[in-house]
């Protein structure tokens, strides 16, 4: 009976999980998050005291406590387009895979020509004044493709710098993310947990409107894996209502 289980005692807490989200106030089905290695919510209060000044040693006469905000705190080990592009306050565009012909550049020995799209293969790298006039250049002894462009090697047997030259190439599909480009995003959560400490009993956390604040570190090279430390705030719902409805968020535990 439902009873039994506000009556236990022994309640140990050990939670891991799923954590889903939508846009607050999508109507589309919340989608997991990936894996997240920390997720916790933080109180903060105002108290207000008035001393109890009717005796010798003083005391407290009457207190208000009033929540001033629960704040959100995530850690995301998954950077995938959403929550990378969440994370930095982002513009994602999907790029569908292409051809690109005769792209300028400029040479510099020892340079990399960065490329308008990523991961080139096919490439066909031209020398001359126009387009129309350039000579291919052997990729052996004068350039290397790499993800992020051609890299021009110092001792290019066929290349100087200066030269004009024309890069025709292939590309895949892949998304790119415009950082500092949107608002920060309003979300509802659902964690989905299962208390390892308590015989895997489910926890489910509603977190009704919560704000996502830009990640305080985007590490890009480091020792280790990489994760997304991430902050928010709890905000009030205003579509719920009722006695002893919460605005916030809501547990519900087996």
């Amino acid at each position: 009976m439902a009873i039994e289980v506000t009556k236990q005692i022994y309640k140990p807490s050990m939670t891991v999980g799923q954590v889903y989200a939508r846009a607050y106030g999508s109507t589309v089905l919340p989608m997991p998050v990936g894996n997240v290695l920390e997720l916790g919510l933080e109180h903060s209060e105002d108290v207000q005291t008035q001393e109890d000044m009717t005796a010798i040693g003083g005391g407290t006469h009457a207190e208000v406590r009033r929540v001033k905000e629960v704040k959100i705190k995530a850690k995301f080990a998954d950077l995938n387009v959403i929550n990378l592009a969440r994370s930095v306050l982002g513009t994602v565009e999907s790029i569908d895979a292409g051809t690109e012909a005769d792209e300028p550049h400029v040479a510099t020995l020892g340079g990399l020509l960065p490329l308008q799209h990523i991961s080139p293969t096919a490439v066909v790298l031209k020398k001359g004044a126009t387009a129309a006039a350039a000579a291919v250049v052997d990729m052996a002894g004068n350039y290397e493709v790499r993800p992020e462009g051609v890299f021009l090697l110092a001792d290019a047997a066929d290349v100087a710098s200066a030269d004009k030259l024309w890069v025709s190439y292939s590309y895949g599909e892949y998304a790119a993310i415009e950082a500092l480009t949107t608002k920060a995003v309003e979300l509802e959560l659902i964690f989905g947990g299962l208390n390892e400490a308590d015989s895997g009993n489910p926890v489910v956390v509603n977190i009704f409107r919560a704000s996502q604040g830009i990640t305080k570190n985007l590490t890009l090279i480091g020792k280790g894996f990489n994760a997304l430390d991430v902050e928010g705030t709890v905000l009030m719902d205003p579509t719920k209502s009722g006695a002893g409805i919460s605005r916030y968020y809501r547990t519900r535990m087996g």
